[in-house]
């Protein structure tokens, strides 16, 4: 109940101020606009079009996510939180927001590839929307540890990048090669090695975060 609180107060916060959602939404309409100019009347292959959906999707979390601890940095309630509530329900909190919010910002990218790129086919919906929600539970699990991680050093801006491209290198690669299974049309079962892999990769992150959060968030 407690992280459900702290997850209602973010989310309240945000709709007051819309840091995180103003943010999302330039980066979002800015690259795809970029990416639309600089192709022009090119006709790119649809694997390219996967690859871009993923760069867009690293490159708007990495826009908005960071300031799920910042934010309590800059406000001065790092103290309060440490007082009222376990380090865990304080992640647990973080955690279901950037996952909302990973999900809104990545559904809302994927409609408008859809829309805007013809050679955008989905040829196995299934696998895409498994790659799909394991793959965006892994970017906000990453990313709740590395802003945690963050919010305690002194360059915020910078850092965030530079953790979070090597954390997240194995992920998105993992769903480079789904997404392409899924333009192939290949089936479920014959990509049970790279689901594995990202269901393996959700595990050992949410594992570590839980259990390296105490020491960050105390420190």
């Amino acid at each position: 109940m407690k992280s459900y609180s702290l997850f209602k107060k973010d989310w309240q916060s945000e709709l007051r101020t819309r840091y995180a959602v103003n943010a999302l939404a330039m980066f979002i309409l800015v690259t795809i606009s970029v990416v639309m100019f600089s192709i022009g009347s090119e006709k790119i292959t649809e694997y390219l079009t996967g690859g871009l959906l993923w760069v867009v999707i690293f490159f708007s979390a990495m826009s908005g996510l960071s300031r799920a601890f910042v934010s309590e940095e800059e406000r001065g309630t790092t103290m309060t939180l440490q007082l009222i509530a376990a380090p865990s329900t304080i992640y647990s909190g973080k955690l279901i927001f950037n996952l909302v919010l990973v999900f809104l910002m990545n559904f809302v990218i994927t409609f408008l590839f859809s829309i805007l790129f013809p050679s955008f086919i989905i040829r196995n919906i299934g696998l895409f929307a498994i790659a799909f929600v394991l793959g965006n539970t892994g970017i906000a699990i990453s990313s709740t540890i590395i802003a945690a991680i963050i919010s305690k050093a002194s360059s915020k801006g910078t850092l965030y990048p530079v953790l979070s491209f090597p954390i997240l290198l194995p992920l998105i690669l993992t769903l480079l090669e789904l997404t392409k299974f899924s333009m192939d049309g290949n089936s479920i079962a014959g990509s049970l090695v790279e689901i594995a892999v990202l269901i393996c990769y959700d595990v050992i992150m949410i594992s570590a975060s839980y259990l390296l959060f105490d020491f960050i968030w105390k420190e």
